[in-house]
């Protein structure tokens, strides 16, 4: 009965978060808020459909956990420093002055102690990750000079969770509580455990990935990424410090590896459930009776938040040379409460500095100033500055990848180089670990990954690259895949590397920019370098070669139609005819010479076009 009622749970939390989420979306309110009202109708009470809400929201926390993981894995050291100011300066005043400013309101209008005020207001400094970056996302913004100065503000928020934790258990009125270790012991675990972090993601966590890259089975990937993010919270929850620490710590230390992106695309299933039930669990946990008690308070909350944070950002944006547009868009764009005002709030409350039901209204407060946001940022469109491609890139998610070459082998290395000649940012992937490592020794960064898998190529930037490039050996591409490429990721031209005319012929009405087959070029210079060696005359070479190109197109068109690889076999040169091949030839090139000469259109097939 206990797992048929679980079974029922999850039907009905599920395909109720479904569905609002579906309608939020088509309304641009996000996902988040959609998860939170499906939460409240679904909880003890309105409709009471799901039980036990506390025990959910405790294994749906680990949504967090994962979501600070790869937010640790957007994050090399290199572009930590880079952003250092803004994040270390804007963000940190950012928390300090807008958290103080909430306080003093919540102490001086609600009357409550400076404890509870201090613990329910440097929460609501925190603006929402989860709904932000998706809006920047959708807008074309997240790699914008304004996006990154967003992220980094965000970033920050993210990391002064764990402070705000220590704070709520140093001002702990719970028994348990103070029972743990005091405040500067909490401080040394925190060095600690950040240090023995580093060591295990370096000569720990880098080799195992290794091994398992070199085994190519996925699902141990996945069970890799899982394990390191659950073991790094398993070590910070024992040392009585932040689960979220942990998994961003380890998210940090595998940034700079090859397996970023494979860890990305395998972990984002499970953050993107998880914290859709964390957001459900917080919906049903919301005591919609005290909230309706206090429609009034909870509204004028909402907007003292909204115009306190807005106004403090924007002075904040303004003083570090922002033009007034841009300070204006930052203020309003994390003008609303987070989703770590929930984990906060409650544990708060476990530590008996504030009542469930402050919980539940000032929950309520940040669910309001989260359905303003989407408004907010629609109303103000006009006044906001267009979006700025920035010109500095650098890092393959980050940077917006103008091409991705997919396969870095002797084929992908002259590609991905002719490419970096010319001054384009290229991101590189492969599944070769004994590759990937011998690139790096010559100053190569090549990805882990099967870049044939649109999550991944989704994970390394394909969003926003201007080129695809299948570079890779063998017969792995066909239609449908070029297909789904394109369809996923429209603005990228497709090119691929064909190991034959039948691999190139299963290509057949695939939107591909171009289709190269891997040695006919080297094989026709081999060729030329051969008649070249018996002194034969060069411009016998050059009808040899142009009466070669001329039957290999007629050939390979033919073959094409038909998709018959049979087909046109008398097309195929022979000793015993040649001669009257090369008059018939020598006849066509007459008439067209141009076209004869060129090297072979079927190289580059696309929907509709003929080889």
């Amino acid at each position: 009965m206990h797992g048929a009622s679980m079974l029922r749970d999850g039907v009905v939390m599920l395909g109720v978060g479904m569905v609002f989420v579906l309608l939020f979306r088509r309304l641009g309110l996000g996902a988040t808020l959609g998860f939170l009202v499906a939460g409240a109708l679904i909880g003890p009470q309105a409709f009471n459909l799901i039980g036990d809400a506390q025990g959910k929201i405790s294994v749906a926390e680990l949504g967090i956990t994962l979501l600070l993981f790869i937010v640790g894995l957007e994050l090399n050291l290199s572009r930590l420093w880079k952003m250092k100011q803004d994040i270390f300066a804007i963000g940190l005043i950012q928390v300090l002055t807008c958290g103080l400013a909430v306080t003093l309101i919540i102490h001086g209008v609600a009357g409550f102690s400076w404890q509870a005020a201090l613990v329910l207001g440097l929460p609501l400094a925190l603006s929402s990750t989860a709904q932000v970056l998706p809006m920047l996302q959708s807008a074309g913004r997240l790699r914008t000079p304004f996006g990154e100065r967003a992220f980094a503000v965000l970033l920050f928020q993210d990391l002064s969770i764990v402070p705000l934790i220590t704070l709520v258990t140093i001002l702990s009125r719970n028994p348990a509580d103070q029972q743990g270790p005091p405040g500067y012991l909490l401080f040394i675990y925190t060095v600690l455990a950040i240090t023995g972090l580093v060591l295990a993601g370096r000569y720990l966590l880098r080799p195992l990935f290794r091994v398992i890259g070199n085994l190519g089975e996925r699902e141990m990937f996945v069970f890799a990424a899982l394990f390191t993010v659950t073991a790094s919270a398993a070590v910070m929850e024992y040392l009585h410090l932040s689960t979220a620490l942990g998994a961003f710590v380890a998210g940090v230390m595998l940034a700079d590896s090859p397996y970023r992106h494979e860890l990305e695309a395998d972990v984002e299933p499970f953050r993107s459930i998880l914290l859709g039930l964390f957001f459900l669990a917080v919906g049903m946990l919301l005591d919609l009776h005290v909230i309706a008690d206090r429609p009034f308070f909870v509204i004028g909350m909402a907007l003292a938040l909204i115009a306190t944070k807005a106004a403090i950002i924007f002075a904040i944006g303004m003083a570090f040379r922002m033009n007034w547009r841009g300070a204006l868009a930052l203020g309003l764009l994390l003008s609303q409460g987070g989703e770590f005002g929930f984990v906060l709030f409650a544990q708060a409350q476990r530590a008996f500095l504030i009542e469930p039901a402050a919980v539940s209204v000032f929950s309520a407060v940040v669910t309001l100033s989260m359905a303003t946001t989407p408004f907010l940022m629609m109303v103000t469109a006009r006044f906001r500055e267009a979006p700025q491609v920035t010109g500095d890139r650098e890092g393959p998610r980050a940077d917006g990848a103008n091409a991705l070459v997919v396969g870095y082998g002797r084929f992908g290395q002259t590609v991905s180089q002719m490419l970096i000649a010319a001054g384009v940012p290229v991101t590189l992937i492969d599944t070769d670990i004994e590759m990937i490592d011998v690139a790096a020794e010559f100053g190569a960064k090549v990805y882990y990954g099967d870049g044939t898998r649109l999550d991944l190529l989704r994970q390394a930037g394909a969003s926003e690259a201007e080129l695809i490039l299948f570079c890779i050996d063998g017969d792995q591409l066909d239609a449908d895949l070029i297909e789904g490429v394109h369809e996923a990721f429209p603005k990228a031209a497709i090119f691929a590397r064909t190991y034959d005319r039948r691999a190139l012929i299963k290509l057949k009405g695939s939107p591909i920019a171009g289709v190269v087959r891997e040695v006919m070029e080297s094989a026709i210079k081999m060729g030329r370098m051969a008649m070249a060696a018996i002194d034969i005359d060069p411009a016998e070479a050059e009808r040899a070669e142009d009466m070669y190109r001329a039957r290999d197109k007629e050939r390979l068109k033919a073959q094409y139609e038909t998709g018959d690889v049979r087909a046109a076999r008398d097309r195929i040169i022979t000793s015993d005819e040649r001669e009257e091949i090369f008059a018939a030839t020598r006849r066509e090139l007459a008439v067209d010479a141009d076209a004869a000469s060129e090297p072979v259109g079927a190289e580059e097939l696309g929907r509709g076009q003929e080889p």
